[in-house]
């Protein structure tokens, strides 16, 4: 029993140090290609959880805010929309951190906001999404 964790754990240990050098490389085509990958599964979650509420067309009326160009915009300041003062002064701007944790539960992150509780608990889906949104440019 022993001998099997300890294969399993170096096991472990050599595929954590795998994945740590493959990710702290440049770019190569075939992380586009898993990139891309991400970027479709997020357009789906995006049009299953996202797209009822906010458009995807820029400039277009929705319930919530057009989210194109979302990703390093300032929280509460797409033109237009009537934020809540909580959101318009949170200071917060859509890094990908935040972005993250506000698709995890906005009230939780900026207590008060108008958006409703929709948060998507699957950390890959929450991935996929903000790969998603940063192909939304404004």
């Amino acid at each position: 029993m022993n001998r099997i964790v300890s294969l399993a754990t170096a096991f472990a240990i050599g595929l954590t140090a795998y994945a740590a050098s493959v990710w702290s490389q440049p770019l190569i085509p075939q992380h586009y290609d898993v990139i891309k990958a991400m970027q479709t599964a997020g357009r789906k979650v995006y049009a299953d959880h996202c797209a009822v509420c906010h458009a995807q067309k820029a400039g277009a009326l929705a319930i919530g805010p057009d989210l194109n160009g979302v990703v390093n915009r300032a929280a509460g300041s797409a033109a237009g929309f009537p934020y809540s003062d909580a959101l318009k002064n949170s200071g917060l701007t859509w890094t990908e951190a935040n972005l993250e944790k506000w698709i995890a539960d906005p009230s939780h992150l900026v207590p008060n906001t108008l958006m409703p509780h929709v948060s998507l608990g699957d950390p890959a889906e929450r991935t996929y999404v903000i790969e998603y949104l940063k192909l939304l440019k404004p």
